[in-house]
């Protein structure tokens, strides 16, 4: 079983990448070539996308990595970089075995002192396990508006109800227009929650990169947009990656009618399932999640560092991280926005 780094400038490599991420029935997004390159473009980290296959060309495998470099939260390499998923898709024992030995071996070559596997298969006996922090949170599409109402659990349905009798205007799109008004929405948000904004460089590249398969939703209050979601579509699923809403979406309801308002578009587009993504446990946004009927799944993930290392952790739920996130919360929105993408491409 050989192992190597694919040539993702070759669109013949990249069609039989996704060729094979399609037809593998653990496939996400975030495996996708796509991804690996809008991360790359995006914020400015070294993508390494390994293939196993035999001697024939046959892919049996493939490992998407992130090269991800901060000052402030050392290096690592990720699979997959800014991504919840990834991890190692492979079809046979074999194949499984080649990447993670593979990855190992390039993050040595790289000098990174720890590797972070999201999902897949169990990449061996070195790696340790982690499946308390995240949870996942998927479930199937309604076939209709009322359905999808009376399947949300009583106290949600009300909000519900409330925000789709408010004043809104709802708009989909993929332009520098939309892409500018999710990205006015997404700062304010993450600038409130106290944790730097990525850069919108990186945003544009997965919408450029995804084409159809990606879309911005947004919620304007008065010709003023409030809340807002760019989504990956894939394999039938709805994927609500980046949203939220600015200071004023709580007492509107606005992210409440964002998302009924996108089951209700994903609906039209021909998908079955909705994905609403990672949370970590414990945590509000967990909580608001299931108070829309979705049940969590515990998310596991693998690490493994070199001796003397530590598993690297930038959540924001760190501690030591607290004075920090405080203090950008009091932070001018213009300041937050051209400090914060230099910090947060390191993220991965």
């Amino acid at each position: 079983m050989g192992v190597r780094v694919a040539n993702l400038s070759d669109p013949d490599e990249r069609s039989r990448i996704e060729a094979y991420v399609l037809a593998h029935e653990a496939g996400t997004p975030f495996h996708l070539p796509a991804w690996s390159m809008a991360v790359a473009r995006g914020c400015g980290q070294t993508s390494h996308y390994l293939v196993a296959g035999q001697g024939d060309g046959t892919l049996a495998g493939v490992l998407p990595l992130t090269e991800c470099s901060s000052p402030l939260f050392g290096k690592v390499l990720a699979s997959a970089g800014f991504g919840v998923g990834g991890g190692i898709l492979a079809d046979r024992p074999a194949a499984v075995t080649a990447l993670a030995e593979a990855c190992w071996s390039l993050a040595q070559r790289l000098g990174c002192p720890g590797v972070e596997l999201r999902g897949g298969a169990h990449p061996g006996a070195d790696w340790t396990i982690e499946d308390c922090r995240y949870q996942g949170f998927v479930k199937p599409l309604a076939p209709d508006d009322a359905a999808e109402l009376a399947a949300i659990p009583r106290k949600q349905r009300a909000e519900v109800r409330k925000a789709l009798a408010g004043d809104f205007e709802i708009q989909v799109g993929r332009d520098r227009a939309a892409a500018a008004a999710h990205y006015r929405v997404y700062s304010e948000m993450v600038r409130n929650l106290g944790t730097p904004v990525f850069p919108r460089r990186l945003f544009d590249s997965v919408l450029d990169l995804f084409g159809t398969d990606a879309d911005i939703l947004t919620v304007r209050h008065r010709g003023v947009p409030v809340s807002s979601v760019l989504s990956l579509y894939w394999k039938g699923r709805v994927y609500p990656y980046w949203g939220g809403g600015t200071g004023a979406a709580r007492g509107l309801r606005a992210n409440d009618r964002l998302y009924f308002e996108l089951m209700r578009h994903a609906r039209a587009r021909g998908c079955t399932g909705f994905d609403f993504g990672r949370s970590k446990t414990g945590t509000g946004p967990a909580a608001y999640k299931r108070s829309w009927g979705f049940e969590p799944q515990p998310l596991t993930y693998y690490d493994r560092v070199a001796d003397g290392a530590a598993v690297r952790d930038a959540s924001p739920l760190n501690p030591k991280y607290r004075l920090k996130i405080a203090l950008w919360k009091k932070l001018p929105l213009w300041a937050a926005n051209l400090a914060g993408p230099v910090i947060a491409r390191g993220l991965g």
